[in-house]
């Protein structure tokens, strides 16, 4: 199982970037697959990999993710082949619907028939990618833009029509375009035990488009830390679940909490968003049981932690995406250099 890491946040605003840089320095030493950046409304995803692409050599770069709603399709396949471009074709293109909290109130844009959109846009970012002509009439897009002066355009970069796409997607119908037409999966909210609620859309998608699971790359996110202190590891993480259930989109819509619920904790992912949208925070934080934060991190003591990296092996991940962890750089380092001894121990 290879690893990865997560570079700041969705929320991320910049503060500690010099730290940041040296622990994306160390994890290009010590051989980690790939860094992959964020956004929500914090720093865009785009723009800290450029300078990352100058500062490393061999680590994979992928958005983690683009939000479709905020660039063109075409400007995404600018984009991604510009990175490739300076990297060395280490740049993998990462992509999201996000949700109609950010989507309607940041930017502005529709939310309605988000996979028709995210189908579409996807195959005019492979266009610009093959070095296609621009030229595309849908129910969401249409290039050139009709009964104006425009003409259907073909980028100017290389083409590179092997640029690895991935998908950031938790909804069962969007998974299935995943493993349609995806090369990776960027999971969260992601129980080894009950992967298949997740991983099977991805499967039927797949066998539609003549593939198996296998050909898709299933990358999970996770929280990786030991402590003696089990307890107090509970706590720490139990606000994030919440905050997770409860304010990771709208009451109507959160694809969090029905990734959660169709995982078998339907009753506390309910329970939860209720609590929070009733602004009863501290209620909320408190509804979250203790088998639900060890089910869906990787926390506790050594022994523990060594059982879930297992687990997460036996569930069929590929790739562990760890947060970082720790005040300063060289905190951040050491607990990357003993996570990955830790998986390579139990994992290979």
């Amino acid at each position: 199982m290879k690893v990865s890491i997560s570079i700041g946040s969705a929320y991320y605003d910049g503060e500690g970037w010099d730290e940041l840089v040296e622990y994306v320095e160390a994890a290009d030493r010590l051989g980690v697959d790939s860094a992959w950046s964020a956004e929500a409304w914090g720093m865009e995803s785009v723009a800290s990999l450029g300078y990352f692409a100058g500062r490393t050599s061999r680590i994979r770069l992928g958005t983690g993710i683009m939000q479709v709603s905020a660039r063109t399709p075409a400007m995404t396949a600018m984009t991604a082949l510009s990175l490739a471009q300076i990297s060395g074709d280490r740049f993998c293109l990462g992509l999201g619907l996000s949700g109609p909290q950010v989507v309607e109130g940041l930017h502005g844009a529709a939310f309605e028939r988000p996979l028709g959109r995210l189908r579409e846009y996807l195959t005019i970012v492979k266009l610009g990618l093959s070095g296609e002509k621009l030229e595309f009439e849908g129910d969401h897009f249409c290039l050139p833009r009709p009964g104006g002066e425009g003409k259907a355009l073909r980028l100017s970069l290389p083409p590179k029509p092997n640029l690895p796409i991935y998908l950031a997607t938790l909804g069962e119908k969007s998974l299935e375009l995943t493993g349609e037409l995806a090369d990776g999966w960027l999971g969260t909210s992601f129980i080894p035990e009950r992967s298949e609620a997740l991983l099977e859309p991805i499967r039927r998608g797949a066998a539609r488009a003549n593939r198996s699971l296998s050909d898709i790359e299933i990358q999970v996110g996770a929280n990786l830390e030991i402590s003696e202190d089990v307890e107090g590891l509970l706590e720490k993480y139990r606000k994030g679940m919440a905050f997770t259930l409860g304010a990771m989109g709208s009451a109507k819509t959160n694809f969090y909490n029905a990734a959660y619920a169709r995982a078998g904790f339907e009753e506390v992912a309910k329970e939860v968003q209720s609590l929070w949208v009733a602004r009863k925070r501290s209620e909320a934080v408190a509804a979250v049981p203790d088998e639900m934060l060890l089910a869906a991190n990787l926390i506790g003591t050594e022994d523990m932690v060594r059982a879930r990296l297992r687990a997460y092996r036996d569930a069929g991940v590929d790739v562990l995406r760890l947060s970082s962890l720790g005040r300063s750089a060289k905190d951040r380092i050491a607990h990357l250099e003993h996570s990955l001894d830790l998986i390579a121990s139990e994992c290979g």
